[in-house]
């Protein structure tokens, strides 16, 4: 049986991962990662094949050529992130059902290959400045930082309508049942 595909994307600072993360032990679903593909060097216990795929810029260039990836993005000059085809598909033949976190452009690049056997999922922040504090509070950013990170949310937020559901996170623990309920309904469990 294969599995589905279940992307997320949302702008930094949404909720995104917490609400992921709140998903993967929940047995009922079959959840895993996608391990995705870099060309940044590991960092401290990181191995290859297990937190990412880790391949030499030209490598990484190569299979970009081959038509490899599902989806790629050259974030700074030679430090590539992608999702490799092939890993993808092995993990939806195995029967599991794929997670994928993903930037918006990159998110809807894999919806338009996969279809309907996948859902994108968009988690919202309930607005900019709800975005902004939350991004202050967290206090892992530089002031110049977070403005930059503000401002590509207005484009990321102006994207949420080509995805599959819009999730608003105002409540977390109300947006991690929705979450939860529309990927229930998605995988007919």
């Amino acid at each position: 049986m294969f599995g589905k595909l279940l992307i997320f994307g949302a702008p930094s600072g949404s909720g995104k991962s917490t609400i992921i993360n709140s998903l993967m032990p929940r047995a009922e679903l079959h959840l895993a990662f996608s391990v995705s593909a870099t060309s940044r060097p590991p960092r401290g216990e990181e191995r290859h094949g297990v937190e990412y795929f880790f391949l030499s810029p030209e490598e990484f260039r190569q299979r970009i050529d081959a038509g490899d990836f599902l989806e790629y993005e050259e974030v700074y000059h030679n430090r590539f992130y992608g999702t490799l085809r092939e890993q993808v598909e092995r993990q939806l033949e195995a029967g599991q059902n794929v997670v994928l976190d993903l930037d918006v452009n990159g998110g809807l690049r894999v919806k338009q290959i996969y279809g309907n056997r996948a859902m994108s999922l968009f988690i919202q922040p309930p607005s900019i400045e709800a975005l902004r504090q939350r991004l202050i509070a967290r206090a892992t950013d530089a002031p110049e930082v977070i403005e930059e990170r503000i401002a590509r949310a207005a484009y990321e937020l102006s994207q949420a309508p080509h995805y599959d559901r819009i999730i608003i996170n105002d409540d977390l623990e109300q947006a991690k049942a929705e979450a939860y309920e529309t990927v229930k309904a998605f995988l007919n469990i």
